[in-house]
């Protein structure tokens, strides 16, 4: 696992800075309401410009993507890695989804996990 979330993100961002959501979507094959609800957002929210942009919109986005970016490399790719965050019960947190916990802004709880498993321990 690795704990540098850096490129990942930086690969979506555009020239503001923001994460760039319309392409977050197109490179995991999902639409903007699709890519929405997987980071806990309003299905709308990724279509309305100045919500885009918003703190809250742009903080949930960059969870998610350092989650992923944390375990692409052990799961296979991005790809993988999506489908691990999304799919995959963590036996820490009564089996649920790094997902769902993002969803309750328990993302920080998920980074920890995954630095902890990074440094050789158990679920």
């Amino acid at each position: 696992m690795t704990a540098q979330a850096g490129p990942l993100i930086l690969s979506y961002m555009d020239q503001a800075g923001q994460i760039a959501a319309a392409r977050v979507a197109d490179e995991f094959g999902m639409s903007k309401s699709q890519l929405a609800e997987t980071a806990g957002l309003a299905r709308e929210t990724l279509y309305r410009p100045e919500r885009v942009g918003a703190p809250k919109t742009q903080g949930r986005l960059r969870e998610m993507l350092e989650i992923i970016s944390r375990v692409t490399d052990w799961a296979g790719g991005k790809d993988q890695a999506m489908a691990w965050y999304r799919a995959q019960p963590l036996p820490a947190f009564g089996g649920r989804t790094a997902e769902a916990l993002v969803k309750d802004g328990k993302a920080a709880a998920v980074r920890d996990y995954l630095d902890h498993m990074a440094l050789g321990g158990f679920a």
